[in-house]
């Protein structure tokens, strides 16, 4: 016979809470707690971003001025408004009130983060600050060759002594450090999003603010986005037994001519004769057949043929160039426009006339036998140095480039 009992009420409450506890551990283990029930499916994250190390804001000077290259903030001291920002650090408060959007008399929480409206006078140490001038970045390639210099070598060395500088103190050197984002607070964001915007964590976000406890941000506020902390290089350490004796190292190479010497004239070998490479050329194509005619001027054309516009072409070139026959012939006229310009007309076989116009200096009478080439005029000066050609088949003007090409 079995008997069925009931466990008391208060035994079941217990039970039950056990279980969720040790869920809720089970849950935990290996994995950061992550309030924001979107990491239940799967899906978006923030755990990533609540793991990554960040860097420790950098260290004010007296008057709260943390100063890096491209621009300036102040941290807010506990019961500071920005009219008091804005006296320590000789600015004006309604100026300062404007960039940060912010009432210049709301009080501030200590450590909250004031952006600059422009550069006031660089940290250094009559004001507080380590070193002089702005958070510099690391500069790597200082870094590098300090550490080639610095990395132990097993050669022998020898060391100079110290001169008058390094009994000296050293410098201080500028302050370096990688430059935060800005990022200016606009309508309907929160630090949880804007964390989650540059993956780092609400609460390095708000310690590098000066945030409350609410996380409350405002629009038109300016944050710095904690930068990541960069671990130190690591560097190995040479012990002693690694080091050798001085004197003792890698064994030096035996020379080359050591093994096998020279040959006794390098020179006389001279390397055979390198044939000369064949080209083909091809075959021997026919002479370019010559242009009928010849350009009376070497120009721009600068009027194309158009017939019952433009009966010929137009040439431009240097005022007092030569104008030359287009082809061998016979002066046929010589004759004037109705501005008195000379006009020349030479007669050419097939019943070919050539025309030129507008040309002055007229070399040659009517009657007169020319040959290709042969100058016969020049050009005008001023904005009329162009000759108008013209190509006529018996008296019917035709386009003189074919002709010319």
């Amino acid at each position: 016979m079995i008997t069925h009992m009931r466990a008391p009420r208060g035994a079941c409450r217990r039970m039950i809470l056990a279980t969720v506890a040790l869920g809720a551990l089970a849950a935990c283990d290996g994995q950061p707690l992550d309030f924001d029930l979107r990491g239940l499916g799967g899906g978006f994250s923030t755990a990533d971003a609540a793991t990554k190390a960040t860097a420790n804001r950098p260290r004010a000077d007296d008057r709260g001025v943390i100063s890096y290259p491209n621009y300036q903030v102040a941290v807010a001291n506990r019961g500071d408004t920005l009219n008091d920002v804005a006296t320590r650090l000789n600015l004006n408060a309604a100026e300062l009130a404007k960039f940060n959007g912010v009432a210049a008399d709301v009080p501030l929480r200590k450590g909250e983060i004031i952006a600059l409206p422009r550069r006031v006078a660089e940290p250094s140490p009559a004001t507080g600050a380590a070193t002089t001038g702005p958070i510099q970045p690391l500069d790597v390639t200082t870094l590098a060759g300090n550490a080639i210099n610095n990395s132990p070598d097993t050669s022998v060395q020898t060391a100079a002594l110290p001169s008058a500088q390094t009994t000296t103190a050293p410098s201080s050197a500028a302050q370096s450090g990688a430059e935060p984002i800005r990022h200016k607070v606009e309508r309907g964001e929160t630090a949880f999003t804007v964390a989650r915007l540059y993956q780092v964590s609400a609460k390095s976000l708000a310690e590098w603010n000066g945030l409350g406890a609410d996380f409350a941000v405002r629009e038109g506020q300016f944050l710095l986005i904690p930068v990541e902390r960069q671990p130190p290089p690591q560097r190995e350490v040479a012990t002693a037994s690694a080091t050798p004796a001085p004197g003792v190292g890698s064994p030096t190479p035996t020379p080359p001519s050591a093994v096998k010497p020279l040959p006794a004239n390098d020179t006389a070998t001279t390397p055979a004769a390198t044939p000369a490479p064949t080209v083909n050329v091809g075959k021997t194509t026919a002479p370019v057949k010559a242009a009928k005619m010849g350009f009376p001027i070497k120009g721009d054309i600068i009027r194309e043929y158009s017939k019952g516009k433009n009966e010929g072409i137009n040439i431009k070139a240097a005022p007092g160039t030569s104008v030359k026959s287009a082809d061998a012939g016979t002066v046929a006229a010589i004759t004037q426009s109705a501005d008195g310009v000379p006009i020349i007309v030479v007669r050419h076989p097939d019943n070919l006339l050539t025309v030129y116009a507008n040309v002055t200096d007229v070399a040659v009478q009517k009657g007169d036998t020319v040959r290709r080439g042969q100058g016969i005029a020049k050009l005008r000066s001023g904005d009329d140095a162009y000759v108008h050609f013209e190509v006529r088949n018996g008296f019917d003007s035709v386009d003189p480039l074919p002709y010319l090409q």
